[in-house]
């Protein structure tokens, strides 16, 4: 399912809610937290929400027990980052070196 077709499943209108997490479609329709599409004020079915369930006050394991009912085309697995780029050790290494030569050939 793409995210345009996975827009349609909205939950307004009589329509299905579905909603996407981390490439997965999960049907919510029958959800009374999903009623009219939106949850909490806060989330809207038809959307993918992978960055948002990052910030959810439950686990994952909560949006898990709906039914699956496609997987999402483009899919956006989103983790928190743990830790920084080598670039700056890098960097620093070099420039360590840098100046060490300086010091012993001038």
């Amino acid at each position: 399912m793409t995210k345009a077709e996975l827009a349609r499943f909205d939950g307004q209108e009589g329509r299905k809610a579905y909603v996407a997490v981390n490439g997965k479609v999960f049907d919510v329709t029958a959800s009374s937290y999903w009623q009219g599409g939106n949850h909490q004020n806060a989330h809207h079915a038809g959307m993918d929400l992978s960055a948002d369930l990052l910030k959810a006050p439950h686990v994952r394991s909560v949006i898990e027990r709906f039914p699956v009912v496609a997987a999402l085309e483009e899919i956006p697995v989103v983790e928190e980052k743990k830790g920084g780029s080598k670039a700056g050790i890098v960097m620093a290494i070099l420039l360590a070196v840098g100046l060490f030569l300086w010091l012993v050939l001038r």
